[in-house]
């Protein structure tokens, strides 16, 4: 009788352990399956994010105004316009809050566009 009780023992540990890979195996499935149902408000957030770059040519377009003429309204060059565009460089604070201003809204709106 002694001679059983090692082998119920292993008996009842492995599956206690596929007891617990089952468990896992569905977690891990489960994860799985709202990862591929979350993919477009993943798709959509990626769309959302914008560099300021992307922010401030967003709206220059949608002003239907070109680098050339925000270059003149606010004092600085064109290929200033085009670096702040592009991500090369930043406006400066004056720069940004002279965009708001001309591109017609609040510089809480222009930056609120960053995520």
């Amino acid at each position: 009788m002694t001679s059983y009780v090692p082998t119920s023992l292993f008996i009842l540990l492995g599956l206690i352990i596929l007891s617990v890979s089952v468990f896992v195996l569905v977690l891990v499935i489960k994860a799985l399956i709202k990862y591929n149902r979350s993919g477009e408000t993943r798709k959509e957030k990626s769309e959302i994010k914008k560099t300021l770059g992307e922010v401030l040519r967003t709206y220059r377009t949608n002003c239907k105004m070109t680098q050339e003429f925000v270059a003149e309204s606010l004092g600085v060059s064109r290929q200033a316009v085009s670096k702040w565009e592009n991500g090369t460089s930043d406006p400066s604070t004056s720069n940004l809050i002279a965009l708001a201003k001309l591109y017609g809204i609040s510089v809480e709106e222009l930056l609120g566009c960053l995520k």
